[in-house]
């Protein structure tokens, strides 16, 4: 991937801005403090506090906590326009994550940064590895000049984050994800119609007890596919039995612990549809473990259509989601607000598929 990582820039003489929420919110400015503020109140070095706030490993977890913690409470922002050509664009755009170890983020970010090649922009990525406080102080640094716009594949947008960017007519896009408030152009996928697909296969091959495992219910993909779900069992008659959705966490050891909860029913489910691939993997881990065959003995269908679905075995039955395309499309978006401040915001919403591989069965 062609990009411009924040980690891997020193922070030698970079001043900061104070920037608190109030502020921003108020359009004001205050006092500037520098990363030597920072080192001095958390009682680190300077290259300790350089390394945290660059995204470098290799630091105790507890001093990068201590150090996030002082840089959130003073409000220190990297200044990007101290490092840039005065008066000069950054043609740099910012894509947020959580992490980077898994087909899903990762197809997304493909299509993000062919997208921006094509149109003559860099890709600045930051890593958030799910801490809420970094995740806050990104967005402030990103908004102070770090970037001319934002792409977010973060899980849960706090709403006080995406005010500040509006306070700042900030240009932003949501990519899988809702804005409740319908102020941010978002990038969706039919999550409801897909978890309905998904559904009906397994009941079009007999099964009739089909398990669920959710993902995090604050998020709304998670909401719209448990919907999907229901609405199918609805349709065909079948009685929505809630000991037969088991919540994870849309992570392989999450959706483990919930197969393994559903298996040890007293009458187990003969299918079970997982919110995504990754759960997926861990159902048929979890399937595995307790000494039963898949689809002989149970059914597994995944959602998402990461890379690795058809390469594991068996190969995931599926519903896909394009995900390069959402990340085309969100820049497509993003761009539109650049080049055309003040235009309506749009949210688009692409279709899923049901690929069918070889992790269901037939049964009597």
């Amino acid at each position: 991937m062609r990009h411009s990582s924040s980690k891997r820039q020193k922070d030698a003489n970079v001043r900061g801005t104070t920037t608190s929420e109030s502020d921003l919110l108020n359009g004001r400015i205050a006092k500037s403090v520098t990363i030597y503020d920072v080192s001095r109140a958390a009682g680190v070095s300077y290259s300790t506090v350089s390394r945290v706030l660059n995204g470098f490993e290799h630091v105790k977890d507890s001093t990068r906590s201590r150090v996030l913690r002082v840089a959130e409470e003073l409000g220190y922002v990297a200044n990007q326009k101290a490092r840039s050509l005065a008066g000069g664009k950054s043609r740099v755009i910012g894509l947020l994550v959580p992490v980077l170890d898994n087909g899903y983020i990762s197809e997304i970010a493909r299509g993000v940064d062919e997208a921006l090649a094509r149109s003559g922009y860099d890709l600045m990525l930051y890593t958030t590895h799910r801490v809420k406080s970094t995740e806050m102080m990104y967005a402030k640094a990103i908004a102070s000049g770090l970037s001319e716009g934002l792409l977010l594949l973060v899980p849960k947008v706090p709403a006080h984050y995406l005010e500040l960017l509006r306070a700042q007519n900030f240009p932003h896009v949501l990519i899988d994800q809702q804005d409740e408030a319908n102020r941010s152009a978002t990038v969706e996928t039919t999550n409801r119609q897909g978890a309905h697909d998904a559904t009906r296969h397994l009941l079009s091959l007999g099964h009739r007890r089909i398990a669920f495992v959710s993902g995090s219910p604050e998020l709304s993909p998670a909401r719209e596919r448990l919907d999907g779900y229901r609405k199918a069992l609805g349709e065909a008659g079948i009685a929505f039995e809630p000991e037969l959705v088991a919540e994870g966490d849309f992570q392989t050891e999450g959706g483990r612990s919930a197969a393994l909860e559903l298996l040890s029913l007293r009458k187990p489910p003969s299918a079970i549809f997982a919110a995504n691939d990754l759960s997926a993997f861990g159902v048929m881990d979890a399937v595995r473990s307790v000494g039963l065959a898949i689809p002989d003995d149970i059914s597994v269908v995944g959602f998402d259509d990461i890379p690795q679905a058809s390469i594991t075995y068996p190969k995931l039955t599926t519903v896909r989601q394009p995900l390069t395309e959402m990340g085309r499309v969100a820049v497509t978006l993003l761009l539109e607000q650049l080049h055309s401040p003040g235009s309506e915001l749009e949210s688009v919403v692409l279709k899923t598929e049901l690929v069918n591989r070889e992790s269901c069965g037939a049964i009597d």
